[in-house]
This record gives C-alpha cells, sequence and structure tokens, in this order.
C-alpha cells in the first residue's frame, strides 16, 4: 500500500464512529514498532514527527524518507500516513516541501485572526499537492517542543471558523494535556466537545492521549473524535523495559551491550503498546480513492 493522505481515512472514522491512532516517532526503532504493530493488527496508522523530534532525526526529508524506506523494507500493506505534529508557520511549509502526507498547523497561540489567515495558506499549499491539513483551536495543556499550553476550552465559533478554512481535521482543546496527567486533572469536557462535534462535521482530534482513562477516550471517539494522538505512554513503556534490562544485568551479559540488543527491549515494549491501543479504538480498514493516495 503507497503512502496516503488522511482525509478518507479520517472522514471515514468519523462517520464510522471510530478512531485511528496516531503515534509520534523518534528514531529508527519506534518507526518499526509502530508499523509492525499496525501491520499485525491490520489497520492503517498515522506516523507523526514533532518539530523536535525531525531536528533530533536530522530534518523532514530525512524523517520522511525512513519511514517510506521501512515501509518497503518491512513489506508494509496498511495505510499509513507521515504527519507533522504541532508544527509551526515555518516548519508546516518545510514538511510540505518534504513530501509529508499530512501536516498540522498549530497557531493556537497566535491571536486568533492570525491563526486563521495562516491557515487559509497552508491549506492551500498543502491542497495543492494532495497533502491533508490539521488545525488547532483552543489550546492542549503541558509542554509540546517549548510550547506551553494551559488547557485553554475550544471557542466553538472559532472552531466553526478554522473549518471553513478548509482544514481536514481539527484538533480542539476539550481540557486535555500532554504528557502524564496529575492526580487533580478535571477529566475531558464533554459538554464542549459535544458542542464542537455538533457545529463542526469535520474528524476531531484528541491530542494527550496517554494518560486519559479508557471509558473517557471511548466516550470521546463516540462523539466524533477520529484521531487519537499517543506519545508519552509509548516513552514510558520504553523507558520502563529499558530500565529493567539494564538493572538485571543484561548488557553485561556477552554482548548484551550491543545497541541492538540493548534497545529491542523497549521497541517491543513501544510494538505492545501500540497494539493494545489500537485494539479497543475501533480502528479498521477504508477503501481509497486514487486522490487519497500518494
Amino acid at each position: 500500500m503507497p503512502l496516503v493522505n488522511g482525509t478518507a481515512i479520517f472522514d471515514a472514522a468519523r462517520a464510522g464512529h471510530y478512531c485511528v491512532g496516531a503515534f509520534n516517532t523518534n528514531n529508527l526503532e519506534w518507526t518499526r514498532a509502530i508499523l509492525a504493530a499496525a501491520q499485525e493488527k491490520n489497520v492503517p496508522v498515522l506516523i507523526q514527527t514533532s518539530m523536535g523530534a525531525a531536528k533530533y532525526m536530522g530534518g523532514y526529508e530525512l524523517c520522511k524518507g525512513l519511514i517510506e524506506a521501512e515501509v518497503k523494507s518491512m513489506a508494509i500493506t496498511v495505510p499509513v500516513i507521515i504527519h507533522l505534529d504541532h508544527g509551526n508557520y515555518e516548519a508546516a511549509k518545510e514538511a510540505i516541501a518534504a513530501g509529508y502526507n499530512s501536516v498540522m498547523f498549530d497557531g493556537h497561540d497566535l491571536p486568533f485572526d492570525e491563526n486563521l489567515e495562516k491557515t487559509k495558506e497552508i491549506v492551500k499549499l498543502a491542497h495543492s499537492k494532495g497533502i491533508s491539513v490539521e488545525a488547532e483551536v483552543g489550546s492542549i495543556g503541558g509542554e509540546e517542543d517549548g510550547v506551553i499550553g494551559e488547557g485553554e476550552l475550544a471557542s466553538v465559533d472559532e472552531a466553526k471558523q478554522l473549518a471553513a478554512t478548509g482544514i481536514d481535521y481539527l484538533a480542539a482543546g476539550i481540557g486535555n494535556i500532554h504528557g502524564k496527567y496529575p492526580d487533580n486533572w478535571k477529566g475531558l469536557n464533554f459538554k464542549r466537545l459535544g458542542e464542537i462535534a455538533d457545529a463542526v462535521k469535520l474528524p476531531l482530534v484528541l491530542h494527550g492521549g496517554s494518560g486519559i482513562p479508557r471509558e473517557q477516550v471511548e466516550k470521546a471517539i463516540s462523539m466524533g473524535i477520529s484521531k487519537l494522538n499517543i506519545n508519552t505512554e509509548c516513552q514510558m513503556a520504553f523507558a520502563k523495559a529499558t530500565r529493567e534490562y539494564i538493572e538485571a544485568g543484561k548488557d553485561l551479559e556477552g554482548k548484551g551491550y550491543d545497541p541492538r540488543k540493548l534497545l529491542a527491549p523497549g521497541t517491543k515494549a513501544i510494538e505492545d503498546t501500540v497494539k493494545e491501543t489500537i485494539g479497543w479504538m475501533g480502528t479498521h480498514q477504508v477503501e481509497l480513492v486514487p486522490q487519497d493516495i500518494k
């Protein structure tokens, strides 16, 4: 299956009241683990890079090339979307130029009028190349690549205005945060989600999916969330498995220090985490039309 943009896949998810997983990659192992999990579950998957991860890995062209090469070498047959996560204006343009299938322009920290105008520009540029666009309204709590959000609830009116720019999916702040959820977290604001879902018929995106109780995520999916972002959960699983390997002294046994052996438990933990998450999102295959294929 060629790489695809996200439009048909997420439209089908919104219509069918299920969700597609969006998993951040940070390196080769992360990429292989996500792809292997999606292939085993036989479902489409979105692999995304943040601006920081792309910089760490060597740039957007390298990230795109790595994912593309792994899709080929692993004989992946499920649809794969390469996506920019929380990109600013310049990053979105760079990812489009590099050939990503989908980009998020995150202008939530700009004055709304500026967010609106720049979103329109990104939509025009991306759609001319068959690339899908995600935008954000309100703010996601926590920190992502140095951008700190207080968890501001999205405005329904602003959500409608952003949707009218022609974007393909919309991320809205509904009390969700990046990173670990604190003990005093109040939970998702389903009232606001319902208001936005009634006003905007686009696929909706839930950022900060790691750590939200499963029953809340499932309710959100039933109300219109079609894309679920997962990153912290995979990072924690990787760290736990790697720590256990070292604390057990396995890196000191024979050639246990070989990075291929050292990173294997963490990579398996990522794959298991992705498979478990996919297992309860209800994701399934969709029929793609030619314009959705890159």
